[in-house]
């Protein structure tokens, strides 16, 4: 009996001998949960491309529905077989390719050859595409994810586990079902073996936790059974292609004009005087983002290496070195870590340091770095104010002494909270100014900016700056010019903003041509 016959074989008796819903996930015939919502429950409140959005009659989270394949036990058997076939016959070189479009249609192309060349398999011309899609769908794409991850207006999709719809975090509706259910853990947890085959890495009962980066950024974390009591979970954070600039965080009223431009003086520091900053907050409160903005006011002609534990940053610069932290191999072996990177970009002459997150011995590596000469070192830290920011950084893991915190300038709070009126928000809530007091004491934290909850506004306290005091100083210029300079560049801000220009490039071939003017350069 040769191989193909053997499958043939294999999957008749399966067909037979087993329900549908042992080997299909929601693309069966059934209904799921949300399919079953009659229509005079559900009213359409958002349409784009294939997808439509409901309010649910009684249901605080909105409906979010998708077409998807809907395929019959025999089918899927089917495609089952023809996956087996091509993953032991197709031989791609993936490294070819430069966008996912093009591997999808080579895949394709080597899918339809193979159906057309294996009379066995029985399956006639006009359905020939159907099943080169599917295979391909799964060999390359995500199965029935694929749609969720071909929405650029999805920030995050949530797999839960079998019988439970797919969630995802809209960026305009927030958080929603979905009508995408798995009915089997072994879709999930094929799906899970798949994403980690492709990034090089492993899942299994010895180590049943995945977190990774996909090739086009997307952040992957995936569970699956001992350590998931319910089953396989799979969370997608997309990849932005279209990185926010800080024209759209104003726009989003995360920050007004006024502290915008108190930012990029202090990122800037007229190219003498940058300023140590650590923009902190909770999980998913947009600390990266925040980050990624304020750098366009790095001056371009500094030298910028990034140390990231998972590749986010999206930076407009030429002279820019990324570093990824790397996990032990499959043998514990090859670990790369954040201090490890920071170590070696420390003996690489930068201008600028950057963190993606701090939380290990880094912390202290870092805040060495500041205590010797390297001025302008960003980065992001959890925490859920200034005070616990400082308090994390001197304990363990990190143990910053307390005498190298005077090296940190400001600490940059962000908080995802829940307004009545809007839903999730995502606001700036303080920028705080650390000002050493005595050697064996904490920084004096000042507040100059702080969030206002019930306006929604980000107010200046009133607090002067002990920071613009010493760039007036080292600079040479009178603390009213420093002061006259924020009003001005806050006037920039919203020249741009009025103007129509957010994109990021744009926004910082502005900006850059304006501060080296300020410092003579341009």
């Amino acid at each position: 009996m040769t191989y193909l016959e053997d499958l043939l074989k294999r999957a008749k008796s399966e067909s037979a001998g087993k329900k549908r819903a042992e080997y299909t996930a929601v693309t069966e015939t059934r209904e799921t949960p949300t399919s079953q919502v009659k229509t005079e429950e559900k009213m359409l409140i958002d349409q784009y491309g294939d997808v439509k959005i409901y309010k649910v009659r009684g249901d605080p989270l909105l409906l979010y529905e998708v077409p998807t394949p809907q395929y019959k036990g025999e089918e899927k058997a089917l495609i089952d077989i023809i996956l087996d076939i091509s993953a032991n016959t197709i031989n791609v070189n993936e490294a070819l390719f430069q966008t996912q479009a093009e591997k999808r249609a080579r895949y394709f192309h080597k899918v339809m050859e193979l159906i057309d060349t294996t009379p066995e398999l029985k399956i006639p011309a006009h359905s020939k595409e159907f099943y080169a899609n599917a295979v391909v769908r799964e060999i390359v794409g995500f199965g029935l994810i694929d749609p969720l991850i071909a929405d650029d207006a999805l920030e995050e999709i949530m797999v839960i586990g079998v019988n439970k719809p797919t969630y995802i975090f809209h960026r305009k509706h927030q958080m929603m079902r979905t009508n995408i259910t798995f009915y089997a853990d072994k879709d999930i947890t094929d799906l899970i073996d798949r994403i980690a085959r492709n990034v090089g890495r492993h899942i299994d009962n010895q180590s049943p936790l995945l977190d990774a980066r996909l090739p086009d950024g997307t952040r992957v974390n995936a569970t699956i059974r001992p350590i998931s009591l319910n089953g396989s979970t799979i969370t997608l954070r997309k990849f932005r292609s279209d990185p926010m600039s800080i024209i759209d965080l104003i726009n989003n009223n995360t920050l007004d004009y006024e502290a915008a431009a108190f930012l990029w003086m202090v990122v800037e520091g007229y190219g003498a005087l940058p300023a140590n900053m650590i923009i902190a907050g909770g999980t998913a409160s947009g600390k990266t983002t925040t980050l990624n903005a304020l750098i366009e006011f790095v001056p371009n002609f500094e030298r910028i290496i990034s140390i990231e534990d998972t590749a986010e940053l999206q930076l407009p610069y030429d002279h820019w070195i990324r570093f990824e932290v790397r996990p032990p191999g499959l043998e514990g072996l090859g670990e790369i870590t954040s201090d490890m990177l920071l170590k070696n970009a420390l003996r690489m002459r930068p201008d600028r340091i950057v963190v993606g997150e701090i939380r290990a011995e880094e912390g202290y590596t870092l805040f060495s770095a500041m205590n010797t000469g390297h001025r302008g070192a960003m980065g992001t830290l959890h925490s859920n104010n200034a005070h616990e920011t400082l308090i994390r950084l001197t304990n363990p893991p990190m143990q910053v002494p307390r005498i190298m915190l005077s090296a940190l300038n400001f600490i940059v709070m962000q908080q995802r909270t829940y307004d009545r009126r809007k839903g999730l928000i995502r606001r700036v809530t303080e920028i705080a100014e650390m000002v050493p007091i005595e050697d064996d004491k904490l920084p004096e934290v000042q507040v100059l900016y702080k969030w206002d909850p019930v306006k929604d506004d980000l107010e200046n306290t009133g607090t002067p700056s002990h920071y613009f005091q010493s760039l007036a100083q080292y600079t040479g210029q009178p603390l009213e010019a420093i002061n006259n300079e924020l009003k001005e560049r806050a006037r920039v801000l919203k020249e741009l903003n009025e103007k129509g220009l957010r994109e990021l490039d744009e926004i910082c071939t502005v900006t850059q041509n304006y501060s080296l003017k300020k410092m003579g350069k341009f």
